[in-house]
């Protein structure tokens, strides 16, 4: 494959309603996507979702597109590259930076799989022509508020309900949960907003049946994790912690993790997140696929790569009206008993709507022949 041309459009969609977590809020998403051509006119895209605010991670949008465009698309241009995989390596001589190394690998992949008319799920020899799907609740100003929330995701069919938590927003909000919807598969995740010192909060949430708490410590920390995990029966969960493979191994071996929460852009796009795959399935852990807010594109590629063997519960893939009420693609994902169908046409199995990418974003040559 020989790049002749690369495209982005600064894309910023409003929410439909805001998105509270323990570390920021969160009116509208902004996300670049990017356009890629062969030499043979086939066109991959992908999704630069790095946030504008360095408190998920500490890449941004706007470091993530100068790195994008001043140290990585460079390495790519005038290269042949034969096939995805070629592509990691040749970032190896740039540090971290991973979201901004996930957009382009990513699309990539996308236009590979267009020039092997496959679709990008057949790729990954996905094992369903569906997915069962959860959906994240950001932290609400009251219980009454979360209820009502969570009674109308579950009315939709959503079958795993993600609850963001925060001091003293946590336990009577996940008792409260848990006794209006008993049977329900449920979560919370924390973002990092607790200490060692709140073992004793946790030991608590213990009793409510949790499939897992996410990242209660540090983006960092692995050892302090492997002593909450020590104390408490409720698998812990760790996100913003996987960088690697490398990252999950070191969890592992701790004992500081009993699932990932694996996102594609955060661990540097298909390479490496395959790797993890390969790592959790071989070993029985529990691996979901997790969400960035993303537009169509990046959707697209989460429901693709998380229809394959080891993810095995339900990921923060939501339908196509639960964050937005339009989307830069023509086509849907609805939400069907819990369930989204994985596309099956070629590479990702969408198009680009032209005039919502004129509504809400501007358009950008990177690179032309």
């Amino acid at each position: 494959m020989n790049i002749t041309k690369i495209e982005s459009y600064r894309i910023k969609l409003p929410l439909l309603s805001p998105f509270k977590t323990s570390y920021g809020y969160l009116t509208h998403k902004a996300m670049d996507i990017l356009v890629v051509t062969d030499e043979l006119g086939n066109q991959g895209f992908g999704e630069l979702v790095a946030f504008e605010q360095p408190d998920y991670t500490e890449e941004t949008l706007e470091t993530a597109r100068l790195v994008l465009v001043h140290h990585l698309l460079p390495l790519v241009i005038n290269k042949n590259i034969h096939h995805p995989n070629d592509v990691i390596p040749l970032f190896s001589v740039v540090r971290g930076n991973w979201m901004a190394k996930s957009a382009i690998e990513t699309t990539i992949w996308d236009m590979y799989a267009k020039r092997q008319k496959m679709s990008f799920a057949k790729l990954f020899h996905s094992q369903s022509t569906d997915i069962e799907v959860g959906v994240s609740i950001g932290i609400q100003k009251s219980i009454f508020d979360l209820l009502a929330v969570v009674s109308g995701y579950v009315d939709a069919g959503y079958r795993r309900i993600k609850l963001k938590i925060a001091p003293n927003q946590d336990i009577s909000f996940v008792k409260a949960v848990r006794e209006a919807f008993p049977n329900i598969l449920l979560m919370v995740d924390a973002n990092s907003a607790y200490t060692l010192n709140d073992v004793s909060i946790f030991k608590e949430l213990d009793c409510y049946e949790l499939s897992m708490i996410e990242q209660p410590f540090g983006y960092s920390d692995f050892l302090e994790h492997a002593i909450l995990q020590k104390q408490i029966k409720t698998p812990i969960c760790l996100d913003e912690n996987i960088r690697s493979v490398e990252d999950v191994i070191l969890a592992h071996h701790l004992g500081s993790l009993g699932a990932v929460n694996l996102k594609i852009s955060r661990v540097g796009g298909i390479f490496q997140a395959q790797k993890i795959v390969d790592y959790c399935n071989e070993r029985g852990l529990m691996l979901w696929c997790g969400g960035m807010f993303e537009s169509g594109v990046g959707r697209a590629l989460n429901i693709a790569f998380a229809s394959q063997q080891g993810f095995n519960f339900p990921g923060d893939i939501s339908a196509s009206n639960r964050y937005f009420e339009e989307d830069i693609i023509n086509e849907s994902f609805v939400l069907d008993n819990g369930r989204i169908s994985v596309p099956n046409k070629d590479g990702l199995g969408v198009s680009l709507n032209e005039e919502m990418l004129s509504k809400y974003g501007t358009h950008h040559i990177l690179y032309q022949v």
